[in-house]
């Protein structure tokens, strides 16, 4: 791995621009990068390895959801079966009102 030095532009992703850009190195701990200034915003965060950070998701929002759909799905299909069959009984019904 190179030695970095501070003031060497790197690759990182940004929080602030949700992209991986140039940065900046701010800050060195024993010679790996720790914080960096994105060029592009001017922010200043932690190095992270070009990694964005995970998704935030809400366990309580997830728990809720998956109870709605044991409700609403009471036969044991899952929620891709149920959305495919779902055309299928549109499209009929609509053919049942143009012959009438």
């Amino acid at each position: 791995m190179p030695e970095h030095r501070l003031g060497d532009v790197i690759d990182d992703f940004c929080v602030r621009c949700k992209r991986i850009m140039n940065h900046s190195l701010v800050s060195l701990v024993n010679g790996e990068p720790a914080k960096v200034r994105c060029r592009t915003c001017h922010s200043d965060h932690d190095y992270r390895h070009e990694q964005p950070p995970p998704p935030k998701t809400d366990p309580k929002k997830q728990a809720l959801f998956d109870e709605v759909l044991k409700k609403v799905n009471t036969d044991g299909s899952s929620p891709a079966e149920a959305e495919a069959e779902a055309p299928k009984t549109a499209a009929k019904s609509k053919s049942k009102k143009t012959s009438e």
